[in-house]
């Protein structure tokens, strides 16, 4: 395992993102966000809105049908898949093939910000990772995950994990992936056969081949509600334009970061509100 090296321009240089390219929205990827439940309505909104920043030109959620028409209603550049929910608020098993349907229409796929973790989410994240559409995983999802076997997808998943959900995915003490967070994330990596974000004040990206980035240019104000879904929809666009999922990661961090850096010096070092990151995103692109 090497040392993390800065996620910096020259670290991004080295992993460009597509070219911006002239033509219809279908040129720019198709994006599924799957989020929400009939409790957090507000993750769809926050996840699509960043990817749509990120530049992705097509987008379909799939929530809760409970929040299904305000989502609409709210997010009108979207079409809006309403799927059927237990007790619990979120989905019902009888959404996986509905979900492998809609994953089957799409470029990329972002999946898990605000989902109720139930036992639906296990055989979701099951058929997402059967498609053929680049993922990324966050949330519920990742306390459902598998070890993949020896036989690579062709694009590697990303997973989106915050300290405990890491832990969940090693089966460790949080304490553990506190004390050694690349480690544990390049573990995880080698395990999912992922690229994995370890979050943090100093944030970690990892491949399996244990090379590693830091991330340490974000502000206190990005501990906010909502953060999460908003870096899940940055990666979501990047990858719907085409872009592998390392260099998708890479970027989307240091987009978040940025956002945040543009917003305390704009607002104050706390007190902006995650809906507002993504509106930095666009003027960060580059041309």
């Amino acid at each position: 395992m090497s040392e993390p090296r800065a996620l910096d321009a020259a670290a991004l240089r080295e992993h460009p993102l597509p070219p911006i390219v002239d033509g219809d929205k279908e040129t720019k990827g198709r994006l599924l966000v799957i989020a929400g439940s009939r409790d957090m309505p507000g993750s769809p909104l926050l996840t699509a809105t960043a990817a749509l920043r990120a530049g992705a030109g097509k987008l379909r959620i799939a929530t809760a049908a409970s929040a299904a028409t305000p989502v609409g209603i709210a997010m009108p550049e979207a079409l809006v898949v309403g799927l059927a929910e237990g007790d619990d608020g979120g989905f019902v098993g009888s959404a996986v093939t509905k979900l492998s349907d809609e994953a089957a229409k799409v470029d990329a796929v972002v999946a898990g910000p605000g989902m109720e973790q139930n036992d639906a989410c296990a055989r979701i994240a099951e058929v997402l990772l059967r498609s053929d559409a680049r993922i990324a995983l966050d949330a519920a999802l990742l306390h459902s995950l598998e070890p993949l076997p020896d036989q690579v997808r062709r694009h590697a998943p990303i997973l989106l994990p915050h300290g405990k959900e890491l832990a969940s995915l090693l089966d460790v003490d949080a304490e553990e992936v506190e004390r050694e967070p690349v480690r544990s994330g390049v573990r995880a990596a080698q395990l999912y056969r992922s690229v994995v974000l370890v979050k943090g004040v100093a944030s970690h990206v990892v491949t399996p081949d244990g090379s590693a980035w830091r991330y340490a240019g974000g502000v206190p104000g990005l501990g906010v509600s909502g953060s999460g879904d908003v870096i899940a929809g940055i990666v979501g666009g990047l990858l719907a334009r085409g872009a592998e999922p390392l260099s998708a990661l890479l970027w989307s961090v240091w987009l978040h970061g940025e956002s945040g850096a543009r917003l305390a010096t704009k607002v104050g070092p706390i007190g902006f509100l995650a809906r507002e990151i993504a509106d930095e995103v666009p003027a960060l692109l580059p041309r």
